[in-house]
């Protein structure tokens, strides 16, 4: 593994322990942003292990895991969906208000702990010998 990929997995872990902290606490907005800003770096790790390139935005990044992964059998539907329903969570924290914003405990919850799933998976996938060896091409 790369430095630069070693250090988006550094980044999306220490983001899972501070949403661990935000569950604690109650932070359920901000658990459920945090979960995917973790995956968004670990999605990150795998896109430059796979092409050498860095997306700079939400949308390049959920973009290219999709096709990055797909046809790839070791990667689950719920894991290739993660980054587009967490980025749900993240879009109610920052921008939804009044009645029915808020999210449930049980909502972000699920969130972190998928979001361990996924970072944990990708850490395998990069960690491989040999590399990611992507199915789905980009």
């Amino acid at each position: 593994m790369t430095p630069q990929a070693g250090q988006f997995l550094d980044k999306a872990r220490q983001l899972l322990e501070q949403a661990d902290i935000m569950l604690g606490v109650g932070l359920n907005e901000a658990a459920g942003r945090t979960a995917y800003l973790a995956g968004f770096h670990a999605a990150q790790c795998l896109i430059f292990e796979s092409t050498g390139k860095v997306s700079k935005t939400h949308a390049g990044v959920q973009k290219i895991f999709l096709d990055l992964t797909k046809n790839d059998p070791r990667v689950d539907s719920e894991l290739r969906r993660f980054l587009s329903r967490s980025y749900n969570l993240k879009t109610a924290a920052d921008y939804e208000m009044g009645l029915g914003s808020a999210i449930s405990v049980e909502r972000a919850r699920a969130a972190v702990e998928t979001g361990k799933r996924f970072v944990a998976h990708i850490t395998t996938l990069v960690s491989s010998a040999g590399g990611p060896e992507l199915s789905g091409g980009a």
